[in-house]
């Protein structure tokens, strides 16, 4: 197993301590679900930055790699729909953004065709990230005793969910073809 996978399989292994910390609800838990929220999102630049540079990119890491990321991701934004911190249709924008280009990548590779990242899939994931940690701060300033406005949440959880949108929009537009060819020709 090259030094990615363990990498990826750890930041997996993070996943159920990380939201049976931020499940506490104390403001001790969330200091402990962002760090471990932290280093998992680190480890999802160092392990493709690893591959890319050790040459290191397996098919096994192309399948968890971003499996690992959407657990993460979506583990988080259901507890803050649980705190009511996100709405519960931001949460569904997100993850129906994610299957649909999830569906297109499989399209792609299914007729021989690589989907390559765009940018604003990489600003999406950045975006994301930021908003979490955000919401875990607003939870741990807020769990302190200190007031803050709500709406400071709010543009955490705004700012994610249109860049997502943005994001999947993108995605489609430069890849129309491979669904519009798919609707017009019956499969041989």
């Amino acid at each position: 197993m090259t030094t990615t996978n363990k990498i990826t399989l750890a930041r997996i292994a993070l996943i159920p301590f990380f939201i049976w910390f931020a499940m506490q609800g104390t403001p001790e838990g969330d200091i402990i679900a962002l760090v471990l929220f932290c280093v998992a999102s680190v480890t999802d630049f160092l392990d493709g930055y690893v591959a890319r540079k050790y040459n290191q990119v397996t098919d096994f890491g192309k399948f968890v790699d971003p499996l690992a990321d959407k657990l993460l991701v979506t583990a988080a934004l259901v507890i803050f729909v649980e705190r009511g911190l996100f709405a519960a249709w931001m949460v569904f924008v997100i993850l129906a953004r994610e299957f649909i280009i999830t569906s297109l990548r499989n399209v792609a590779a299914a007729k021989g065709q690589v989907m390559a990242a765009a940018w604003s899939g990489k600003v999406k994931t950045c975006v994301q990230i930021a908003a979490i940690i955000g919401l875990f701060l607003f939870s741990i300033v807020s769990g302190m005793g200190t007031a803050l406005p709500t709406a400071l949440a709010q543009v955490c959880a705004w700012s994610a969910t249109l860049i997502t949108l943005y994001s999947g929009y993108d995605y489609m537009y430069r890849n129309w073809a491979l669904v519009a060819e798919g609707a017009t020709k019956p499969k041989a």
